[in-house]
């Protein structure tokens, strides 16, 4: 019985009904009252369906579902994420249809190779040992997060823990391997003002478009004064957004907002490199010249040699997966939360990072089975007899 959650025929119809209640992100990001929905209207009814009762939910409306003794020498944290992408131009996102691929049956739909399809692995095995019987501490939350690119929502869910995990998983595509190392991330955003006056007389008023070439030409190729790291190569700065106005026609413009991505290596502090960018703006010229911290994610990087990875590889093994691979992640998440804290964590997930956000976003099912054994092995090993 216990076996069954594990297998494709509880996996497959779970993860077409996560699909199929969409979760999109929106522009009000977190509060965005669909993501909610699914969070109480679907997550949490699968969970009780699956014998894990309801949970309870934290002040941002976050799910934490908590099991085994609250005292045990050792507690994992298996962390999930409800709000992905938006459909955009993919066809029929929410079908969940079953398609037929080269290397087998998949599943096709939108967020099933970054957040859903690492939700249903979670979901299933931690069903799978909670009929076991936990040894230790296992905690399951659902965030309102997953597209934000900040820390809200973990910090939220954290706080209410009242006790952090020894250990946690960041339940997300990593094609299968260990996400033992992945950068963080800042957001630059950049107003320059200056002054409006109409196009045939450009000398009387203030082209802030001009002071925004400035601060490209300033921030374009500059030396972040950072070393290179030998997992990473160098860290990056690349703007992506910029905005004027007023949006009228013959106007020089009073107003261009630009907004950089500043990807964080292993060991950097965001407020340091913050700083870097917004002193090397130009301090001269006639506009005005605001520069704010947007939001961030810390960097990550756990040792290979240490409790989290020996578990893992161990896992691995167990399920008859051979050698653990591990893969380096440009993108940021929540594992450099807990990284600050002294807690390792990894991302790990079915799913090719190469489709987050594709117009062909599928999962392989034969993926989701095995990491969902993974996840139940990990389980097994942290609360082992062995387990330190």
């Amino acid at each position: 019985m216990t076996e069954s959650f594990l297998s494709d025929q509880v996996l497959v119809p779970l993860l077409q009904r996560l699909v199929r209640h969409p979760s999109e992100q929106t522009e009000l990001q977190e509060e965005e009252p669909g993501v909610k929905a699914f969070i109480t209207n679907r997550a949490a009814p699968e969970l009780e369906e699956l014998g894990l009762g309801n949970g309870r939910y934290d002040a941002m409306g976050n799910l934490i579902l908590e099991l085994g003794p609250v005292d045990a020498e050792t507690s994992i944290l298996f962390v999930t994420y409800a709000m992905t992408h938006q459909a955009a131009r993919m066809t029929d996102p929410f079908a969940a249809t079953v398609i037929e691929t080269p290397s087998g049956a998949a599943v096709r739909g939108r967020g099933v190779a970054e957040q859903k399809s690492a939700m249903a692995a979670a979901f299933a095995a931690v069903a799978r040992a909670q009929k076991d019987g936990p040894r230790g501490r296992i905690v399951l939350t659902v965030l309102s997060a997953g597209e934000t690119g900040r820390h809200t929502a973990i910090d939220s869910a954290c706080a209410a823990l009242g006790r952090m995990p020894d250990l946690a998983v960041i339940c997300l595509g990593t094609d299968s391997r260990i996400g033992a190392a992945n950068k963080g991330r800042i957001d630059v955003d950049i107003s320059v003002a200056g002054r409006a006056v109409h196009s045939s007389v450009p000398w009387a008023g203030i082209d802030a478009i001009e002071g925004a070439r400035c601060c490209l030409n300033a921030l374009h190729q500059l030396d972040l004064g950072v070393a290179d790291s030998p997992v990473f190569g160098a860290a990056t700065l690349t703007p992506t957004q910029i905005k004027s106005g007023p949006t009228t026609t013959h106007t020089v413009q009073d107003i261009v907002e630009l907004t950089f991505d500043r990807r964080l290596l292993p060991g950097e502090d965001p407020d340091a490199a913050f700083a870097f960018i917004r002193d090397a703006l130009p301090k001269n010229g006639p506009w005005e010249i605001e520069c704010r911290r947007g939001p961030f994610m810390y960097p990550n990087q756990v040792v290979d040699d240490g409790r989290l990875m020996t578990l893992l590889r161990d896992a691995y093994a167990d399920v008859g997966l051979g050698d653990a691979e591990k893969v380096t992640c440009n993108f940021a998440l929540d594992g450099g939360y807990f990284g600050q804290c002294g807690i390792e964590a990894v991302m790990l997930g079915p799913g090719e990072i190469d489709q987050f956000h594709s117009e062909e976003e599928h999962v392989q099912v034969s993926d989701m089975l095995d990491m969902a054994r993974v996840y139940h092995a990990l389980i097994e090993r942290a609360f082992g007899e062995n387990a330190k």
